[in-house]
């Protein structure tokens, strides 16, 4: 049975092989056995990336109308079936992007959605803390006020290049940094600015 199936691969492995070179030379015969043969297997591969029937048929095509261009770079059957298989697969997601890009979203959905944006009154309010953050770090000691505004203004402030700025050691800058902290919600909680 073994036997059998690997006779049967052999036969259809040289079957493809001559098709293939009778494509590369030139005959028409080959290439439209080749199409009808392995189109199915092309289609499948375009529908998988969900695209509708008449993309995949243009991206089917499209592999096809490449690989005429490109005949004399495949040597095996292999190589034939894999380099179809990925340049459709590519050409379909190309052309599902470029479809996202043109397809206007349906803006029915975006009546439901909450405006975030703050109205005046909660602008009012944030400029307020605001002001107060800043008022109560100005009360604070010069060294504090640099320590502190490197620390808002960089998400991760590498410890050995803030110690160097400010000429502390680098294992202080921690728990300075709390210190100045704890000074700074005395000030404002000082001021009640924030709750």
């Amino acid at each position: 049975m073994l036997t059998a199936n690997r006779a049967s691969e052999d036969d259809e492995r040289a079957r493809m092989e001559g098709l293939l070179r009778g494509a590369r030379d030139g005959s028409q015969g080959a290439l439209d056995q080749l199409v009808g043969e392995l189109t199915p297997m092309l289609w499948h591969v375009a529908r998988a990336t969900g695209l509708r029937q008449l993309d995949a048929e243009d991206v089917v095509q499209t592999a096809w109308l490449n690989l005429v261009s490109h005949l004399d770079e495949i040597h095996t059957p292999a190589a034939l079936k894999s380099w179809l298989t990925t340049t459709t697969r590519r050409e379909a997601w190309r052309m599902r992007a470029a479809y996202r890009k043109t397809v206007p979203a349906d803006h029915d959905w975006l009546t439901a959605i909450p405006d975030l944006a703050a109205d005046s009154e909660e602008r009012v309010i944030v400029k307020d803390e605001q002001r107060a953050l800043w008022a109560a770090l100005r009360e604070l000691p010069p060294r504090c006020q640099e320590l502190l505004r490197i620390v808002a203004f960089v998400p991760r402030p590498d410890y050995d290049v803030v110690a160097q700025a400010l000429g502390m050691p680098r294992g202080s800058v921690g728990p300075t940094r709390g210190r100045c902290l704890e000074k700074l919600r005395s000030a404002l909680y000082g001021e009640g600015a924030v709750r």
